[in-house]
């Protein structure tokens, strides 16, 4: 997409991608249509249709401009942090699925059309998971080379922390039974901590020997 401007000195994505989130906050998904989105950025219709062929797309680019935000955030703030890698990037995916739960955008979705979200669990991986996987990766990577993440195949270490800080992101809500999603993120670090750290080695077991 280009990087054409309005008058006032903003980008046309930036503002058609903005209109979109305070409609899909208003109305939901399915209710929202293009001409509502070039009416709320003050663009006409053929502007946003020359970028975006239908609502969906446009709201895909729109989650993974706000997923990309708060994995930017949660990557400063783990490279800013003092402290072995693994308990920075345990802390910083902690805080990143707490941030992606309370997002407004995220509750809205999964309030009014839970299904715009059902490609992304079951066929292909959007753009913010591409990112948080980018990531996770060279966190890993990093954290094994420093000593503080256990031997392993980074990649795929990056995707099971992924998946498991996924659940606690979208199905948090099935299960919490009256527990709090404070207490549920305690349990989280508790599991990505342990599913990251390196296993102690083992003594040899001393063999008593029998005298006759």
């Amino acid at each position: 997409m280009d990087a054409e401007e309005e008058p006032g000195g903003r980008r046309v994505e930036d503002l058609v991608l903005d209109a979109a989130r305070d409609c899909v906050l208003a109305y939901g998904v399915r209710r929202t249509t293009v001409t509502d989105v070039a009416r709320r950025a003050g663009v006409s219709r053929m502007t946003v249709y020359r970028r975006w062929p239908d609502v969906q797309s446009l709201v895909g680019d729109l989650m993974s401009r706000e997923w990309h935000r708060v994995i930017v955030d949660a990557a400063s703030a783990a490279a800013a942090a003092d402290g072995p890698l693994r308990a920075r990037l345990v802390a910083q995916s902690v805080a990143a699925a707490g941030r992606l739960r309370a997002h407004p955008l995220l509750r809205k979705i999964l309030e009014v059309d839970p299904e715009i979200l059902l490609p992304y669990m079951l066929d292909r991986r959007g753009g913010g998971q591409e990112e948080m996987l980018g990531f996770l990766h060279r966190t890993i990577a990093a954290g094994q080379a420093e000593g503080s993440v256990r031997p392993g195949d980074p990649a795929r270490l990056a995707r099971a922390v992924l998946l498991t800080a996924q659940s606690f992101v979208l199905s948090l809500p099935t299960v919490a039974d009256g527990h709090t999603a404070a207490e549920f993120d305690e349990e989280l670090a508790l599991l990505l901590d342990r599913y990251l750290a390196p296993v102690p080695a083992t003594r040899p077991r001393a063999t008593s020997r029998r005298t006759g």
